[in-house]
């Protein structure tokens, strides 16, 4: 049965849901995406894109809901695009993120017969985010601070978010009543003009520190003093920067920081390990997960303390400074300078010396330690969501090590690279 734009289907099932928490439907194995659709559910939907091989629609009813469908506990759910899934039930949340991986490995990897364990959860899956950022937009005489609307870049206006830590969301109701209440520029990217941009929000339950980012177009922001003022009321606060960013397009941070209160860095905690973070520092979002994570590359590892490792898009230095405390040698590599300075401090306060940070591109640094004779018999990546680079993926190969590590944010990545690597080495999932 073909479809066309417009047309309306009576009943579709819902049979899986996409990477933008988009359902997933078949209608005579053709493929339609639909906003809100929950596995399980039947609705009604109207077509509002037709493609070669997949449709597009818009939910209009919900004929029969899923049981795994549960109602939302954020009022924003509807239209915010900073959740996806919370309108399914925990348990299948946990068990779609595995079948992603599962999908993933046999569809882009075309691997087969490969173990991925259960998903390891939260007991509480709320206020965790130790790190959020919020788009600024006018909107006539209406400023709005929030997330964006799914799909498009219009900013949805909120007051509080359910995942984000209830010290950021004191931060942020103070924020909202400062911008209103002082009519601060906000900018406006059609023109280019206009000032402040976007706020981050960093914090860390454990040390009751919070840093606050202001991202501003160009090096002018009014009404610091008012920000200090504030924002230095509440007493975790111990870090205000104006970070500047005056090119156009989507980036939300610039290269310039400039502290305007306190430090120009706030401390974390992992375990009994303490780290710096700065404004441009890559760190998990999730310090409860985080702990779990690192704990598992451990496991994994198994390190006796003979055991030369590298750890690849290192960032801070944080799974490097665990692995040092159970290996003879760890070299970590990281193309942010920054994060490479961080990364030196936070080996320092931690007393860590079985340890060097290199600055530079895994794929450029890593054959320079291979041809002055320095191998590794652990490799531990955890690279963007672009995945590695191929030039490193063929020196871990020549490299031979008796385990690579792969920490992951992206699947089909994942996939991607793991195909190129077991061409070669033996492969085993976690």
């Amino acid at each position: 049965m073909s479809v066309k734009k417009g047309d309306v289907v009576e009943k579709l099932e819902i049979v899986d849901i996409g990477e933008s928490g988009d359902g997933i439907g078949k209608l005579n194995e053709f493929t339609i995406f639909t906003d809100k659709g929950v596995p399980g559910d039947i609705i009604k939907v109207e077509i509002i894109k037709k493609e070669k091989n997949f449709a597009r629609a818009r939910m209009i009813e919900i004929v029969q809901p899923s049981q795994k469908r549960v109602e939302p506990k954020c009022k924003y759910f509807e239209e915010c695009g900073g959740c996806q899934i919370q309108n399914i039930n925990y348990e299948e949340q946990l068990r779609l993120k595995k079948d992603k991986v599962e999908n993933a490995l046999k569809r882009i990897g075309k691997l087969e017969n490969i173990k991925v364990n259960d998903t390891i959860g939260m007991e509480n899956p709320y206020n965790y985010r130790n790190k959020v950022q919020f788009p600024l937009q006018k909107d006539g005489k209406e400023m709005k601070i929030g997330f964006y609307k799914r799909g498009t870049h219009d900013v949805v206006d909120i007051d509080k978010c359910l995942i984000q830590s209830d010290m950021g969301n004191e931060v942020l109701e103070k924020l909202i009543k400062i911008i209103k209440e002082n009519n601060i520029s906000i900018y406006d990217k059609k023109n280019h003009s206009g000032v402040l941009r976007h706020i981050l929000i960093r914090n860390s339950e454990k040390s009751k520190e919070i840093m606050v980012v202001l991202v501003t177009n160009g090096n002018n922001l009014s009404h610091k003093k008012v920000f200090i003022s504030e924002l230095s009321k509440i007493e975790e606060v111990k870090s205000i920067i104006q970070n500047v960013n005056s090119k156009r397009g989507s980036t939300i941070l610039g290269d310039k920081n400039i502290v305007i209160y306190g430090e120009n860095k706030i401390k974390n905690y992992i375990k009994d390990m303490e780290f710096e973070i700065s404004p441009l520092s890559f760190f998990q979002i999730n310090d409860i997960q985080t702990e779990k994570l690192y704990n598992t590359v451990l496991e994994y590892a198994e390190l006796t303390g003979e055991e030369t490792v590298f750890d690849l898009y290192c960032g801070i230095g944080t799974i490097s400074l665990f692995l040092a405390k159970k290996a003879k040698k760890v070299y970590g590599v990281e193309i942010l300078e920054e994060a490479i300075l961080d990364a030196r401090k936070n080996s320092d306060n931690n007393d860590i010396k079985n340890i060097e940070f290199i600055t530079g591109k895994s794929e450029i640094e890593i054959p320079k330690l291979y041809e002055r004779g320095i191998n590794a018999d652990i490799v531990v990546v955890d690279p963007p969501r672009s995945g590695c680079d191929s030039k490193l993926l063929e020196t871990i190969i020549k490299i031979n090590p008796k385990k690579v590590i792969y920490v992951s944010c992206k699947p089909s990545t994942l996939a991607r690279d793991l195909t190129r690597l077991s061409r070669s080495l033996p492969l085993q999932i976690f």
